[in-house]
């Protein structure tokens, strides 16, 4: 088996106990942004296990945008990255 060199750990262990590794992550042409999907890649930035800045430059994502997923994550849960949940997880 190879393994392709890369920058930082290959695994991360999460709070909750499990591992969660780079093929965790979702595919980088990755145009449709479910929960789960936006989910992974706050983990795996908050874990360690990508920086921000490659997590950014991978998705395509605006350094704003991932700021509101992480910040919905951490005040309300992964049930904040919801696209139906929006209103109900919205600071007023």
């Amino acid at each position: 088996m190879y393994l392709r060199k890369v920058e930082g750990p290959r695994s991360i262990t999460l709070p909750d106990g499990t591992i969660m590794t780079r093929a965790d992550l979702p595919p980088e042409n990755t145009r449709r942004w479910v929960a789960s999907r936006k989910a992974a890649v706050v983990r795996a930035v908050g874990g360690g296990l990508i920086p921000r800045k490659d997590a950014l430059e991978r998705y395509g994502l605006s350094d704003e945008e991932f700021s509101e997923w992480e910040n919905a994550v951490a005040v309300h849960g992964e049930a904040a990255l919801k696209t139906t949940a929006l209103q109900q997880y919205r600071q007023p």
